[in-house]
């Protein structure tokens, strides 16, 4: 049995080692081992990128239309920059460039920027440092046609710019010049209450042929992780695609830099997306609406992810009209749910969604009875402690009795020390006549570390705790505690804990037994304080019955 938990730690240990060299790298700017090479920085906004191929050249920002033979084959007739406009409403700011009428800057009002707490979170972005854009525009294979597309300049239509006291919705509309006998106008629609915009498009063909135009909905963005993003615990940033067929799927800056993309290419139902750390935006179309997933290099550092439909055939004189939704803001799982199928998968959770899907649903519920999420955090520990309390008694009682044999163990192994064979059968008679089950006191700890880890990561995508209060000092459970309190008193405990296990026969082993807790320790100084408090409180759970049983067994060491 020691020799089995010995050899368990040593793993934990060593991996522990691997992620802190990891994390230094990361730390001091060097390539990570787990995670793509950091991207290089973004051009400044008006520096042009390279244009490809059939695509028009920009002469301001970064753009992106769809990689495809069915992109703008010359760049409209009209002046290339744009003009600013912006709107606010209860939840967000947002500011639009009349150069392609998008989306180009989006500050979310109720979320605290992770670097600078006295500003907000800035999600799309068109600056110095960032480049991160929702754009659309029409396309089409017919050749000698151009359509409007995110190069051309509209003109911003009157209206209002802030949401009234009391109003329901604000509408922003661009009309594009007329090109070649057609004409776009986008209607933007914000929602009091709501982080989704109703985006219609209305194509005007006034020319004397039918035309066939394409539309597409565009994200796009540099290969930067968003700034105050910790060193010491990896989320994804990038794009994303959903379909029936397969699902949620994560799509890496380098595999689209390497055109190496694997994913669905076309289907009737489906959306697209770029996911960060508790933010995301997704273009969100209804179903059984023919549709293409196309992925681009841009330019150096600047990718895109779109979809494109075909708007069918409309004839001369006549108009279309599409309706799409955009979703630009928090990953609140159960508003994500209602939206879209899969949208909630944005909320990464990894390989153990489905255990960590009911544990932040029964997270959610403690929270509405306790009205704080550090608290429900506390209680929800306390009921995994419950649910599997036999099990850790099982192993307790184990590791109890592995203690009191341990004299015995040691004696012997001091005995048969030149002979290794003799040991261990030996051990194996010891264990036998002293009904000790070597694996005891691991088989439990390892069903349930599924539900710790999956726990570990709803902690962690948990949007709600941003800027979420426990108590006193703790005002914000997604950093890390600015006193180092919890930290210090987590690793207080798993030292405690470490004392009340059986002491390894190996002096060697028995010194490492204390160096491993305080090197895994050190991560924690780094993480959030609302993982730290459910690991605190497991560690705390974890010596009260650890004590308890010892002591029915008599094996409690003298404080």
């Amino acid at each position: 049995m020691n020799d089995m938990r010995r050899t368990i730690l040593w793993v934990v240990f060593s991996v522990s080692l691997v992620l802190l060299w990891d994390a230094w790298n990361k730390h001091n700017g060097n390539p990570s081992m787990f995670s793509p090479t950091p991207a290089k920085p973004v051009a400044a906004a008006g520096s042009a990128p390279a244009p490809t191929p059939g695509v028009p050249a920009a002469a301001a920002g970064a753009n992106a239309v769809p990689a495809t033979a069915a992109t703008p084959t010359a760049a409209p007739a009209v002046a290339a920059a744009g003009e600013k406009v912006e709107i606010r409403t209860d939840l967000v700011k947002a500011t639009f460039d009349t150069k392609g009428g998008d989306l180009v800057r989006l500050e979310l009002l109720n979320y605290s920027d992770a670097v600078d707490p006295t500003q907000k979170v800035v999600l799309f972005d068109q600056s110095a440092q960032r480049v991160y854009l929702a754009q659309t525009g029409l396309v089409t294979t017919q050749t000698g046609i151009s359509l409007p597309n995110h190069f051309t300049v509209m003109r911003a239509l009157p209206g209002e710019r802030t949401l009234a006291d009391g109003a329901k919705e604000l509408s922003v509309a661009f009309e594009s010049p007329d090109i070649g006998g057609t004409q776009l106008v986008k209607t933007y629609t914000f929602r009091r209450g709501e982080y989704t915009v109703a985006v219609k498009h209305e194509f005007r063909n006034n020319t004397a042929a039918a035309i066939s135009p394409q539309l597409y909905l565009q994200l796009a963005r540099d290969g930067n992780p968003p700034a105050g993003e910790s060193s010491f615990y990896f989320t994804f940033t990038g794009p994303a695609l959903y379909t029936d067929a397969n699902k949620f799927k994560k799509i890496e800056f380098k595999d689209i830099e390497k055109a190496e993309t694997d994913h669905d290419k076309s289907a009737d139902n489906g959306w697209v997306a770029i996911v960060q750390h508790y933010f995301a935006s997704a273009w969100l179309v209804p179903d059984k609406v023919q549709r293409e997933f196309r992925t681009a290099k841009v330019s150096d550092n600047f990718y895109s992810i779109a979809m494109v439909l075909p708007l069918g055939e409309v004839a001369s004189g006549a108009t279309k009209t599409h309706e799409a939704t955009l979703f630009a803001g928090p990953q609140e799982e159960k508003k994500l749910e209602a939206l879209a199928p899969g949208l909630e998968l944005v909320k990464d959770y990894g390989w153990l969604t489905i255990l960590s899907k009911p544990l932040f649903w029964l997270l959610d519920q403690l929270h509405k009875l306790l009205g704080n999420w550090g608290w429900a955090i506390v209680a929800l520990v306390v009921l995994l402690k419950i649910a599997f309390y036999w099990l850790n008694a099982s192993a307790y009682k184990s590791m109890g009795k592995m203690k009191a044999i341990n004299p015995k163990v040691m004696e012997m192994r001091e005995r048969y020390k030149d002979k290794p064979q003799q040991m261990q059968q030996e051990m194996m008679r010891i264990y036998r006549e002293e009904k000790v089950n070597p694996l005891g006191g691991c088989l439990p700890i390892f069903v349930q570390m599924p539900f710790f880890i999956a726990l570990y990561w709803v902690l962690l995508s948990t949007v709600e705790m941003r800027n979420a209060p426990w108590i006193g000092w703790i005002t914000d459970l997604s950093t890390k505690d600015p006193y180092f309190i919890l930290p210090l008193l987590m690793t207080a405990s798993t030292m405690f804990q470490t004392w009340l296990n059986p002491t390894p026969p190996d002096p060697v082993q028995a010194k490492m037994m204390w160096i491993m807790p305080l090197m895994f320790s050190v991560m924690f100084f780094f993480f959030p304080a609302g993982l730290v408090l459910y690991w605190l409180t497991n560690n705390i759970l974890g010596i009260a019955q650890q004590w308890f049983i010892n002591q029915q067994l008599g094996l409690n060491k003298k404080l």
